[in-house]
Parts: structure tokens; C-alpha cells; sequence
């Protein structure tokens, strides 16, 4: 997605990727950046989130998803060694902070679907991989 296909308001995240990365941080004043891949459980169960945080804060704040896989440029360069991550941009200066979410398998409820169960326990080869 080239600069000029950004949208101003945008009410759904927006793809991020080594292309246009910069320009999509340059152009929004508050961007939070998804750091994600299509095989990690918790990234997948997080989208919908994200595209609800979208409808609900449009105008506020804009919100990124950046695939690693396909996008091992921006991921090298962030040091992205973590998924799900979430890198906030301020004004194009990265926040000194960022969120990197793993669920915990003491937090399983017990009446948890096992689908649900078996993402949460892969955690570790999900949330820890190795960039």
C-alpha cells in the first residue's frame, strides 16, 4: 500500500509493510504497529481486537498489523524477536515502549475450549520466536 492509498481516518487496521512502513509512521500522528505472523494462535486471536480498537478510536489513533514473515526487513530493524508485539509511534518517534503478549497457562480457565487451551500452551514457541 503505497503513501497515497492511505486513507485519513482510517476505521479498520491497515497493512503494514517494508515498502511503506516509514511513510504509513510519517503520515499518521499516532500509530500503533501490530508485529504478527498467520501462524502464531495469539496474533490470530488478538486481530479482532484490533479491528474493534480501530472502529472505536478512528480519528484518535491508527492501527498497523506488519506480517514478520513476509516482512523481515522492518522486523530486523525494529528487533522484533517476539510475537504478538505492538510498537506505538508518537509524532514517527517510536514509544520507548512496546507490548509483547503471551498468555500465561496459569490464567486457562478451565472451561476454556481445548482449542483455545492447546494456542495458549504453544506459547512459548509462538511468543518466543527467534528473528
Amino acid at each position: 500500500m503505497p503513501e497515497e492509498n492511505f486513507v485519513d481516518n482510517p476505521d479498520s487496521t491497515i497493512t503494514l509493510t517494508d515498502q511503506n512502513m516509514a511513510a504509513a509512521v510519517a503520515r499518521y500522528p499516532f500509530i500503533v504497529v501490530d508485529c504478527w505472523a498467520e501462524w502464531c494462535g495469539p496474533c490470530k486471536m488478538i486481530g479482532p481486537i484490533l479491528e474493534n480498537m480501530a472502529k472505536k478510536h478512528k480519528g484518535e489513533i491508527v492501527f498497523g498489523k506488519l506480517d514478520v514473515d513476509k516482512n523481515p526487513d522492518t522486523a530486523k530493524n525494529y528487533s522484533i524477536r517476539s510475537i504478538p508485539t505492538f510498537w506505538p509511534f508518537l509524532k514517527t518517534r517510536r514509544l520507548a515502549i512496546s507490548w509483547a503478549l503471551c498468555p500465561r497457562p496459569s490464567s486457562l480457565n478451565a472451561s476454556m475450549p481445548l482449542k483455545a487451551k492447546t494456542a495458549s500452551s504453544k506459547r512459548a514457541s509462538c511468543c518466543q520466536a527467534g528473528w
